[in-house]
């Protein structure tokens, strides 16, 4: 269990301090005083580990059994004595170009936060050390922690997002940059590139898109244990969020734009390939055709009594090949 519980502390008017390590007795204790609560941090957590957190605050199964299958789109649910939120951090490593994600779960009560993470990315230590620098915002309790969690969540939507931006505007740069002369094969790598970061794109977008139900829901009337004054808090968090999510589409919008260009160049350098083949084959094809009726053996054919009629068929075969040659290289298929 002790490796489980990330940090675990007892907040009264805003400060932190001892906590006994009875977590039901912790709770009855700062249970009906106004701005006091327990917030217990979990990593990864077991079923039996989750239960004895459940228990001594009276968790609802439901959301518990959410907290262990770490596989829930970002939601916001409401049931007796607790609010269940389900948001997704992530992350972005450049050096891969991959999208990471993670799954973060808050419990939160009257008195009580209960924060369960899956994955590598771990928002809330910085998230708890900067709240208990600012006691005057821990006072206002648990929703505190709530809005403090949502508003990181979403600052790192907001720099994954440039980041991407940043990514994406160098990728367009390398894609619909003039091709070398000997080029063919680098349409279908920039293709391939493109639609990996789409799919980069749609991981983070998964993540980020949902998130907006939950906020604008905490941004009404009606909520459990968020109160009334802390509503313009939670509308800055989702002016944000909305924010990201058009950043989001505009990326993939302008993805199948860059794709759209990139085959098109492909379908270019195809054409132009095959336009320099076909003026190749037609220059190897005039003399196969001369040569190939002189080679008929026929007795009557024209010049084959004259001295100079060989030389009169060489010439003839060099002067369609120039002309061919210099008809195509007008017409730039050469």
């Amino acid at each position: 269990m002790a490796d489980v519980i990330v940090d675990r502390a007892v907040y009264r008017d805003g400060h932190r301090t001892e906590d006994s390590g009875d977590l039901p007795g912790a709770v009855e204790a700062v249970r009906g005083a106004a701005g006091d609560f327990v917030w217990v941090g979990l990593s990864d957590p077991g079923e039996e580990e989750l239960a004895a957190v459940a228990e001594a605050f009276g968790l609802h199964p439901l959301a518990v059994e959410d907290a262990l299958s770490a596989r829930q789109r970002p939601k916001l649910e409401t049931y007796d004595g607790s609010l269940f939120l389900v948001l997704r951090p992530v992350a972005y490593d450049e050096a891969a170009g991959a999208v990471r994600t993670g799954e973060l779960m808050l419990f939160v009560g009257d008195s009580f936060v209960v924060t369960v993470r899956h994955g590598g990315i771990d928002p809330l230590c910085e998230v708890r050390e900067r709240l208990e620098r600012e006691p005057e915002v821990l006072r206002h309790g648990p929703a505190a922690v709530l809005y403090a969690v949502s508003d990181a969540v979403v600052d790192g939507y907001l720099d994954v997002a440039a980041l991407l931006r940043t990514d994406l505007d160098e990728l367009e740069e390398r894609v619909l940059a003039p091709a070398p002369a000997a080029g063919g094969g680098r349409g279908s790598a920039g293709a391939r590139e493109i639609y990996a970061f789409k799919r980069q794109v749609l991981e983070f977008r998964r993540a980020a898109g949902p998130a907006v139900e939950p906020m604008e829901r905490l941004t009404g009337a009606g909520v459990p244990f968020v109160p009334d004054r802390s509503r313009p808090f939670f509308r800055d968090v989702g002016d944000h969020l909305i924010r990201v999510n058009d950043q989001t589409e505009a990326m993939d919008r302008l993805l199948s734009d860059i794709l759209s260009a990139c085959l098109t160049q492909v379908s270019v350098r195809q054409n132009s390939d095959m336009r320099k083949i076909s003026a190749w084959a037609a220059m190897a094809a005039a003399p196969t055709m001369i040569t190939g009726v002189y080679g008929m053996n026929f007795a009557h054919l024209p010049e084959l009594d004259r001295p100079w009629g060989y030389p009169a068929v060489l010439l003839l075969i060099a002067g369609v090949c120039t002309g061919l040659y210099r008809t195509f290289r007008r017409r730039g298929w050469l």
